[in-house]
Parts: structure tokens; sequence; C-alpha cells
């Protein structure tokens, strides 16, 4: 499949999950998003556990052919930071440096070594064999928060702005160290 179909496809998917969402579930657009997301992406993994086949080896192959170093290093992310980018005032974020630098540097290292050994932990209480460096690996990839998600969510809510620079500095400066953090653990 093209890239531009599957792109076309997960607008599609989007849009469809952003109106269900909407209409039912009343969340903040990228919570009840993703939770849509994954709720149906379960459902297709417990369907092919039954036995029931809709697609999911087609799927997994299409997957295989994406890159997805070069899909999210050098193509989401770059959006992502910039679409965060956008609401923050630059005065507003050099007033709050230091703030955001600790938080930034500090929150991510502590938070990848907390995800990844708790993830390690529980994969040896389910007797799943993994090492300890990719758990690390792993830690590393989910510890940043995401900018677009954490700045909607706080404009919503009606913080103080000062509270809503450093939250939101610190949300776009954790995914810069999050990928020298997992290069470097990689």
């Amino acid at each position: 499949m093209p890239f531009f179909e599957i792109t076309a496809l997960l607008m599609v998917l989007t849009a469809l999950f952003s109106f269900i969402n909407y209409r039912v579930l009343h969340m903040p657009t990228t919570i009840g998003v993703m939770f849509i997301a994954l709720t149906v992406s379960l459902g297709i993994v417990f369907l092919g556990w039954v036995g029931v086949d809709i697609g999911q080896s087609n799927l997994a192959r299409i997957l295989e052919t994406v890159d997805f170093n070069q899909a999210l290093l050098h193509g989401m992310l770059s959006f992502l930071l910039f679409a965060g980018a956008m609401h923050i005032k630059l005065a507003d974020l050099t007033s709050q440096k230091w703030t955001i630098t600790v938080l930034a540097t500090a929150g991510v290292v502590a938070s990848t070594f907390i995800v990844g050994g708790l993830t390690w932990l529980v994969l040896d209480l389910l007797n799943i064999p993994a090492s300890f460096m990719y758990c690390l690996l792993f830690g590393a990839l989910i510890s940043p928060t995401d900018p677009v998600a954490v700045i909607g969510i706080l404009k919503t809510a009606g913080v103080p702005k000062s509270l809503e620079t450093k939250i939101a500095g610190e949300s776009l400066f954790n995914d810069g160290i999050g990928v020298v953090v997992f290069v470097i653990i990689l």
C-alpha cells in the first residue's frame, strides 16, 4: 500500500475516532482518540486470537515495510514539535528556562529508569524474558509527553500562564531529551 494511501487511511480513521469521541465519549480529543484507537487495536488482536481473520496478516506485511526510524524521528516528531511550539511565546519560555531545563532532563532520565525498571519487573513476574536494556529503551520511548496533547489539555483547564509555560515548555524539550536518551541506550 503506497504511502499516501496509508496516510489517507490514518487521517480518515482519526476523523472517525474524533467524531465518535465528540458524539459518545465526550473526552478531551487527544485522550478520546487514543482510547478508541487502543480499543480497536485490542479488538483486532482479540479477533486474531479467536481465529477471525480480518486482514491482520496483510496489515502485518504492510507494517513491516515501514521504516519507523525514518517515519518517527525524521517525520512525525518534527511536526509534533512544531505544532506544540506554535502556541508558546519565546519570551514566556525564556523566563522559565531553568525550571523547564531541569524538568525536561532530570524528568525524562528518571522516568526512563522508572518505566524501564518497572517494565523489567513486570515482565519478569510474567515469566517473559526481556533484557533490561530493552526495557530501558522502552522507558526512553514512552517517557516524553506529547506536546500537542499537553497544550490542548492545559488550554481547556485554565491553568495560570506561568504553569502552562513550564509544562508546555518541558513537554516540548523532553521530546529532544527523549531522543538523545533513546539513542544513547540504543
